[in-house]
């Protein structure tokens, strides 16, 4: 338990002197939907979206995409960095175990994803009268659940990834398949029928559809909870078994 709260309160340092991870995690979201939300047309009911305006569904979008900013772009890099640099060789000389410091990663990265879901949501209604989530509890057990399968995602690639340039190249290339099932490019709840049923079986289209469902004022559908926390567990899982100090 020290050696875990030791590690923890130096990640905490250290993960508040990334200001170009913090930006991307907490800033950018909320920046994409305040030029989204200026423009006319997406302020405007849309028939075809069930009476919601486009702004509405970008909401949820954003938040998905500070944790997918989060877990794949902001985590990864760091682990792997500290591998590359011989620092978890030296760290394994300590009682510190590698899920102690996954466990601490996933809460710092975390909690600024949870930090930028709120400003996003305060943002939305302040600034484009997005009503807030109508099932609040809900809402709340799919954003934790999206959390932590983004932030297993991420350790995933770190533990298989050597060096930096692996865990950039790995990143990317789940990053933007990533955005597209989150609805970033196109909302989810637009796309055709038979590309909007695939897509719910990703880890991030079983989110944005739980997330818009509890938006809505209804209970998320419990396939799409189960998706996003099997998700989780086979990540997690396979994080925990493969990642090693060197």
């Amino acid at each position: 338990m020290s050696a875990s709260t030791a590690v923890l309160k130096s990640e905490t340092r250290l993960f508040g002197r990334e200001l170009g991870s913090l930006f991307w995690i907490v800033v950018f979201p909320t920046l994409l939907l305040t030029i989204l939300g200026l423009i006319p047309s997406f302020r405007e009911a849309d028939p075809e979206l069930g009476g919601l305006r486009v702004i509405d569904l970008y909401v949820p979008v954003v938040v998905l995409l500070a944790m997918i900013m989060a877990g794949l772009q902001a985590m990864p890099p760091v682990l792997t960095g500290y591998r590359e640099r011989g620092i978890l060789r030296r760290m394994s000389t300590t009682p510190v175990r590698p899920v102690s410091l996954l466990g601490v990663q996933i809460v710092l990265h975390g909690a600024a994803a949870l930090c930028a879901a709120v400003v996003a949501m305060a943002v939305g209604r302040l600034a484009f009268d997005v009503a807030l989530p109508g099932q609040l509890f809900g809402y709340a057990l799919a954003l934790v659940l999206t959390t932590l399968g983004a932030l297993a995602m991420g350790a995933t690639i770190a533990a298989f990834s050597r060096t930096t340039k692996i865990s950039a190249a790995l990143g990317s290339a789940v990053f933007f398949p990533a955005m597209f099932t989150a609805g970033v490019w196109f909302p989810v709840q637009a796309m055709p029928d038979i590309l909007r049923r695939i897509v719910e079986f990703t880890p991030f289209g079983a989110a944005s559809q739980a997330l818009n469902q509890a938006a809505a004022g209804d209970w998320p559908g419990w396939s799409h909870l189960g998706v996003t926390a099997l998700w989780t567990v086979i990540l997690l899982g396979a994080a925990s078994r493969w990642f090693r100090w060197e």
